[in-house]
């Protein structure tokens, strides 16, 4: 039977980028008056394994007082102008011109704008006026894969055409000057921004999509999220992401790996959501897999940091330009708010 298939990939990142020295610096000197004991605090950014990352705005925007409509409206700036970008490498790489895009996912989490940022970029594209379009919000780091499964499914119902899935997230816009939390010290030892987008068919010759398991844990949404205050979008995470992930993971792979009627041994490659070097490093041990089979999201976390939902399918991209296609299973690993995991399973 035929399978929606990852036809091609591409990426794209803001102008400034800025090594870990320099935004530990600044946080330093943003903070050191209000923080107590922050210099216990500032070694989150050397064990954060992120060496660079890249910043829609230089960094001394951050240090002044901006309001949530300004930073907003940089976003869909700066967004739009990185989906465009992200989406014509992705056609290009593909060979797929306008008229073969039938539908568009535009995945974010980080900034708001009603028409979706999806309808610009369908007329900057040159796309149909009759594209379908779905746009996602909400679903943080969970949302390329969650993306991604989406277009599985729908693919099939569009037989012919391409599926273009768009996740572009700009974190740093969401910077909380005032907010003097543990969060937000971890957030912006972390966080990035950047843009990706997917092309999906029924008839390419990239990774098959052969299914996706959705998981939402119960009066979780405390976990991770945005706190909506004045200055825009707070964030909110557990410092338990890595317990809960050892703890809960096994068994979400395996009832995943029920339901698609595989054995777990049958997955030769991982390819997950680079949360952090502890979430990292607790993929790596409740699956009992080694750091290496999560080469690609650890050298994607040191290059770009975690871009949210883009992150993904910029390690989606690395897998595929780096491995070479044996028929063997694989499968993308993904969390996010709700609290949520999201999990695909492919072939390549």
């Amino acid at each position: 039977m035929v399978k929606p298939t990852i036809q091609a990939i591409g990426t794209a990142v803001p102008h400034y980028a800025l090594e870990q020295k320099e935004i530990k610096e600044f946080v330093a000197s943003m903070f050191r008056s209000h923080v107590e004991h922050i210099d216990k605090l500032l070694p989150i950014f050397e064990n954060s394994c992120v060496k660079v990352r890249y910043l829609s705005r230089p960094l001394e925007w951050y240090a002044a007082p901006h309001s949530f409509s300004e930073a907003n409206q940089i976003f869909k700036e700066v967004a739009l102008e990185l989906a465009e970008k992200a989406a014509l490498q992705a056609m290009t790489r593909g060979n797929v011109g306008p008229t073969d895009i039938g539908m568009v996912i535009f995945v974010t989490s980080t900034g708001i704008a009603t028409p979706t940022l999806d309808a610009k970029l369908i007329d900057r594209l040159g796309l149909s006026p009759h594209t379908r379009r779905l746009p996602i919000w909400g679903l943080g780091c969970g949302g390329g894969a969650a993306g991604l499964a989406r277009a599985n499914e729908l693919a099939y119902s569009m037989p012919g055409k391409s599926i273009l899935l768009v996740a572009v997230e700009l974190c740093s816009l969401t910077f909380q000057r005032n907010d003097f939390s543990k969060s937000n010290i971890v957030g912006t030892s972390i966080f990035a921004d950047g843009a990706a987008a997917v092309l999906i068919t029924m008839d390419g010759e990239g990774p098959a999509i052969l299914g996706n398991h959705s998981t939402l844990f119960p009066n979780s949404e405390d976990i991770m999220g945005w706190e909506l205050v004045e200055t825009g979008l707070k964030v909110r995470f557990s410092r338990d992401i890595p317990s809960i992930v050892r703890r809960y993971l096994p068994d979400l792979l395996q009832e995943a790996c029920g339901k698609w009627g595989i054995e777990q041994e049958k997955i030769a490659h991982y390819v997950v959501h680079p949360g952090g070097a502890k979430v990292l490093d607790a993929y790596s041990g409740s699956l009992n897999i080694s750091k290496d089979q999560l080469s690609q999201a650890y050298k994607i976390l040191i290059d770009y940091g975690n871009m949210s939902s883009a992150s993904i399918l910029f390690v989606l991209e690395k897998f595929m330009a780096e491995t070479p296609a044996k028929d063997e299973y694989g499968i993308m690993l993904a969390l996010g708010p709700g609290f949520s995991a999201e999990q695909v399973l492919f072939k390549w």
